[in-house]
This record gives C-alpha cells, structure tokens and sequence, in this order.
C-alpha cells in the first residue's frame, strides 16, 4: 500500500495595504473591534447548512456561502441535472475543472488506501438501487454482474480529460461531497481573515480554534435511531479543536421492501447494500473529506474489518473512530479508540 500523504490544496497569501495618515485613525478603530458571534444557516446538497464564526468585521456572509455551495453543487452533485459530475457520466467529453479534478484524485486515494471498501465508480449501482435519482428497484443476479464488471474498470485523468476504461462506469461523489463542501467552506473563511468557525453541512463538522472563554467546540454524536422517523437523542459528546468529525449510519437511510430493509450503503465487492451488524461509525480528523470517506469505508467493512483495519493502522489517517452497534441482546455497544476517548465529555 503507498503511503498517504495530505496534501494542503490552500495556501494563505499575505497582503500589504498602503494608507494615507489620514485614515489611520479610521483603521486602528477598526483593529480594535472584538470579534462577534456570527451565524448562517441555510440548505445545500439536499441537506442543511450552519456556519457559526467569530468575525471582527461583524459580517453576514450567507449570499457569499450560499454561493459558494451552490458553486460546488455545479461541479459535483448528482442531484443538479447540469452538474459537471452528471454531464461527465452521460459521457459527455466536457474538460474537467480543478476542482472536480481534486475531488477525483482524493475519492481515488481512498479506494486504495482501504482496499476498495470506499469507491466512487459505483455510481449505476447505487442508482439500480434507488439511492439516487432513479426509482427504487432491487437488480437481478445477471444486472448485477454486468454493473459490477463495469464499475470495476481503471478510470483516470489525462490532463483535463476524463478517462474510462469501462464506457458504463459512472461516478458518485456522494460518499465524501459534504466533507469536501464543508472544507471548502472552512478554506473560505480563513481566507476572509476568519479563524474561529464551526461549519457543519448535513452533520460533516469541522471546527476551527476556539469559542469564547478559550472552550473547544462541543459536537454531540447522535445515537443510532431504531428508525428514520426517530427523534435525534445525542449518546456522547466531543471537545474539537482545530479537527472534522463525520457519522455514517445505516438506520436513517433507507428503505424497506416486502419486510426487508435495504440500506443506502453499497459494498464495492458485492454491489449489494451491506447486511452488518453495524450502525454507525463516527470519525474524527484534520480534514472532513477524509473523515467522511473513511466513515463510509467502514461501514461497508463491518464492525470485525473494521477494528482490524485500525487496528494495522495505529496512527494513521482516518483511524480515531468510535463505532456502534447493537448486541444479540438488543442493548446498544460502542467500540472506540483510545484517541476517541480523550475527546469525549459528559453530556
């Protein structure tokens, strides 16, 4: 296995503004306001936003976030019917950006680096499924084959061009779109000189420095519901700092046919939802796209994959985790990490 290097996609530039002595009264006023609780909230990707920062220029930035996710909905959301992502898929020969092109080349990291538990070419599978933008149906033995083998083709990037080995391999950036939205978002506002925020999209949380007093920031981790119409009740609690944090589940996304209930997570290796014991799995790391990949990872590896995936990994990306699962006796267990531990608090 290659190694896994992060790689910062970001790099803060520094400015020099010339004034005239006349507005230096003006300018030193400013420096001196404190830095005010801000929020924004809104919707994006099918789900909802919230944004709270500390800005000293005491700004209401939701046009410019709203923008900004929508932006991103254009390059990589399946649900925008002139998506780059859905174009690409249709076959178009549409010149990729640099954003999808980064997007791309971190799904395609993830798929190695956990063996093809995460991979982004299932795109038909999960649509032949009903977790997408198609009705819901279940694919025969033989449609199953065929969408496998075309899933399972090399794809990559040649320049600016999007290269498929199989014609019918079609992408899905669902799996860790949100995570990447909410760095996005997150790299926007350092940009604006903003450097204590919470962003969370859809439950992709990442924060950044502290709240006020010097507190970190506290996320609560839902416990995992017996149904998608349950009330949200939150089982534990974390301190975060300067770190994402993103929960994958299986007990709000789905459906049930004829008494079975299928969930939306797909194994690459089988192209058939997974049939586990494990609910959710709740990751902690410095960038959210790779916590929501590696959250997604294991839950297609199941609860014994998983801990012998952290467990050959001490250290590395991805492996802070706390995972969940109900026993034969129907009483709720959690496996966590030792690094985990040390973020939890009291409820």
């Amino acid at each position: 296995m290659e190694p896994f290097h992060h790689r910062e996609s970001v790099r803060r530039a520094a400015g020099r503004f010339l004034v005239i002595i006349a507005a230096t009264a003006f300018l030193c006023g400013a420096c001196t306001r404190t830095e005010q609780p801000m929020r924004a909230d809104g919707e994006a990707q099918g789900t909802y936003y919230s944004v709270l920062y500390y800005d000293r220029q005491h700004r209401d930035l939701t046009a410019q976030i709203d923008s900004l996710l929508d932006a991103f909905d254009q390059t990589a959301s399946l649900w925008v019917d002139s998506s780059l992502l859905r174009r690409l898929n249709a076959g178009s020969t549409t010149l990729v950006t640099p954003l999808f092109a980064d997007i791309l080349d971190k799904a395609l990291l993830m798929n190695r680096y956990t063996d093809g538990a995460f991979d982004c070419r299932i795109g038909r599978i999960v649509q032949a499924w009903g977790f997408s933008f198609r009705e819901r149906s279940e694919p025969d033995s033989s449609t199953l084959a065929t969408l496998l083998a075309e899933a399972r083709g090399g794809i990559a990037l040649h320049g600016d061009t999007l290269v498929r080995e199989n014609a019918g391999t079609e992408l899905d950036f669902n799996a860790i779109a949100q995570g990447y939205a909410s760095d996005l978002v997150a790299r926007w506002l350092e940009h604006q000189g903003i450097e204590r925020y919470l962003v969370d999209i859809g439950g992709e949380v990442i924060a950044r420095g502290e709240k006020e007093g010097g507190k970190a920031w506290r996320v609560g981790i839902e416990r995992p519901a017996e149904d998608r119409y349950s009330a949200p009740v939150v089982e534990t609690s974390i301190a975060l700092r300067d770190a994402a944090v993103v929960t994958s589940g299986s007990y709000r996304k789905y459906y049930e046919r004829d008494g079975v209930r299928y969930s939306h997570t797909i194994n690459p290796a089988t192209g058939r939802p997974v049939e586990h014991t494990l609910l959710s799995v709740s990751v902690v790391e410095k960038e959210c796209w790779l916590a929501d990949a590696m959250a997604t990872a294991y839950m297609v590896m199941g609860l014994d994959s998983a801990l012998a995936f952290i467990a050959c990994h001490p250290g590395e990306p991805g492996t802070d985790a706390v995972l969940f699962l109900y026993d034969d006796h129907g009483t709720l267990r959690s496996h966590a990490t030792e690094a985990w531990n040390s973020l939890s608090v009291e409820r």
